[in-house]
Parts: structure tokens; sequence; C-alpha cells
């Protein structure tokens, strides 16, 4: 199972770097190898009955490992394709239910949208192809390379057919997403859509099996509604996350430096803090910034640590001890709006940031809790 993810943490196993991508496996995909191993070992038994127990079970192994080969090679497809549009990637990661990879940012156009999703799913359906080639007319003598290229070119198939339904987060849901955007000029509703897609197939794939039992008079077999419910949770779990994102991005236009700027007095790095909050409540302003005698700004002083500081201490505690040392990624331009202000402020994580005009003038301070805020609706 594919998907296109935004940065996240991971810890695991770093497996390499092809194509200056790092690959990393989860501790997951060892419970997955074990799970394959167990269940197809008595199936390489009876289409290998040569082969005693340890063999078996050997050969449903390297089976597991071809198979996340297999989802490997998906992944890297999307992320290749990803880096020609110059779009980073952070990683690909291999885990419990297929593979990640980690583009962190979206394409630009519905079209590029369109061909990174569905590189991944055409070179699945490619290497079965190829697969179903090599096991009618190459290796056919029906021993262990016939065994492991049969089940790989059906797995193959499996997952590039699977991955084309229309819903997120699987790569089918963005090529909808896509078509949607394209249609409509907004990336937005194509999320909403291709996430509600995903619900819908989510609840299929536990209803269908429960209402093809029903209709044919069988009971219910409640194990063999397992594997349903693992991916239904997934997607149904994927899909929330989109939609979530999609009422994030939503707001990103309302997202203004200026209109979000707390005004700023500029005080000298000795001043009290008493006297610099007086100062500042007498020019109804927000923040402090510290400033050299020349009136060029140092540092911006911390929120957090004047609320710290008791109020009998102010008068003896000067603000340049309270202060942040500026640094050039932390002076954005005043005029920033919507996504370019976000990326700015991604570059460079911190809690202030001095806004300048430009010509350089202090037009204020604008606090990441002001920006998140937009966001929470708080």
């Amino acid at each position: 199972m594919s998907e296109q993810s935004p940065r996240q943490e991971f810890s695991g196993l770093r497996m390499g770097k092809p194509f200056g991508i790092p690959v990393y496996v989860s501790w997951t995909w060892f419970i997955v190898a074990a799970f394959i191993t167990m269940m197809f070992g008595p199936r390489v038994r009876q289409m290998l009955p040569e082969l005693d127990s340890t063999a078996a079970y050997a050969v449903a192994f390297v089976f597991a490992v071809l198979l996340y080969i297999s989802v490997l090679l998906h992944e890297l497809a999307h992320s290749i394709l990803a880096k020609a549009y110059g779009l980073p990637v952070r990683r690909i990661t291999l885990y419990l239910l297929g593979g990640v990879s980690e583009i962190e940012k979206e394409p630009p156009t519905p079209g590029k949208e369109f061909l990174v999703a569905a590189a991944g799913p055409a070179l699945s359906l490619g290497l079965a192809g190829l697969g179903l080639v090599a096991d009618v007319y190459v290796i056919n003598d029906g021993g262990i390379p016939e065994v492991l290229i049969w089940q790989l070119w059906v797995s193959n198939l499996i997952v590039g057919v699977f991955n084309l339904l229309p819903g997120l987060p699987l790569d089918g849901g963005r090529m909808l997403r896509a078509g949607v955007w394209k249609l409509t000029r907004n990336p937005g509703t194509g999320t909403i859509v291709a996430a509600w897609g995903g619900r819908v197939l989510a609840v299929l794939l536990v209803v269908w099996p429960i209402a093809t039992a029903l209709t044919s008079g069988q009971e219910v077999d409640f194990t063999d509604l397992l594997w349903p419910l693992v991916l239904a949770s997934f997607i149904w779990l994927g899909a929330t996350q989109s939609l979530r994102v999609a009422k994030i991005r939503a707001r990103i236009p309302q997202v203004n430096a200026r209109a979000l700027a707390r005004r700023a007095i500029p005080v000298p790095a000795e001043t009290p803090l008493a006297e610099a909050l007086r100062q500042a409540t007498e020019s109804r302003a927000g923040a402090l910034v510290v400033v050299d005698h020349d009136g060029k700004p140092l540092a911006i002083v911390n929120e957090a640590a004047v609320q710290a500081t008791p109020e009998h201490r102010r008068p003896w505690v000067n603000v340049g001890s309270l202060a942040k040392s500026l640094e050039p990624a932390m002076i954005l331009a005043a005029d920033l709006t919507g996504e370019p202000l976000i990326d700015a402020m991604r570059a460079a994580p911190g809690s202030e940031y001095l806004l300048v005009e430009h010509g350089g003038e202090i037009y204020g301070v604008l606090a990441t809790a002001d920006v998140n805020r937009v966001f929470t609706g708080v």
C-alpha cells in the first residue's frame, strides 16, 4: 500500500540511500515478514512437496523480502518523479502495510500531481506484466524460481490495482484529487472529494464481504474480516487526516503577517524590564525589540521569559537577559502572506519573528502562537 505523506518523525533501520533518497524499514515490517513467512510456508510445501519444512519456510521468507523490494520500487517511482519536478523527498519508509514516500511539498499543478501519484501503480503493474511473461515463457519448470515469480507478479498486480482505487490515502485517491483539482481549479475541493472517496472505500471493504456471505446464505466468519478491517481502518484514518489537512490549508490565505503582528517598541539591552513594560503599555505595544545605540535590532524579548519573571524582580532584570538573538532567518518581510509566510516560518522554527519593512524599519513582532490560532480557531 502506497501513500504520499507530509513530514513525520520516525525511528527505524536505515537501509540505504538510492537516488539520494534515504530508505528506512520500520520494526513493524518484521511483523509482516514473519506473518507472510508463516502463512506462505505451508503453501510452498504444497507447491513444492520435495522441500522439507525448513526449506519451505525459507522460500516463504525470501518471498516476503522480494515483496517489500517491490514495494520499495513502487515508492521510488513516486519519489524519483517528484524529485524530477523539484519536490523535496525526505525519505521512504517501509512499514506494516507497505510503504510511504515523504514528499515534503505538494506538486504545483494537477497534472504533476496525477503523474507522481500514477507512477507507483504503473510500476507495480509493469512488474506484474514482466513477471507474468517470465512465468509463462521463461521460468516455467515448476521449481522454486517459478513459485517465487508467480507469487510476485500476482502480488504486484494486487498492489497496483488496489492502489488505483479512487480514495485517499491511496494513489488512486491522489489521482482523483488531481482530476477534481483540474476541473474546479481548487486543490482543496479535490482533497475533500478524494478523502470522502476513501471513507466510502473503507466502509465497502468491510461491508462487501459481509454482504457477499449473507446473500450466499453462508455464515459470516469474522476471522476473514480481520485483514479487511485493518485495511479499512488505515484508509479511514488516512482519509480523515486528509480532510483535516484540507481544512487547515483552506485557512492559509488568512495568514497575514501585518494583520497578525504585535506592535513592537525598541529598547536598549540595559533597560530594566519594569521600565520596558511601562513604555510598552503607554505605547499600546505587545512586544519588545532590543536594539543597539544606532537603533539596529539585535534580539526579541521572549514573551514566555517575561511572564516567568516575578513582578518584584522586574525592576532589577534587564531586558537583554530575557532576549533571544535575532538570526537572519528570523527577520521576515512585513508584507508576507499565505504560503510564502508559512514556508518562511517552517524554514526557521521559532516562537517570535521580527517583521521589517523593505527599508529595514521595524514593523512589529509576529508570534508563532498568533499564527497557530488562525488554524485552531482559538
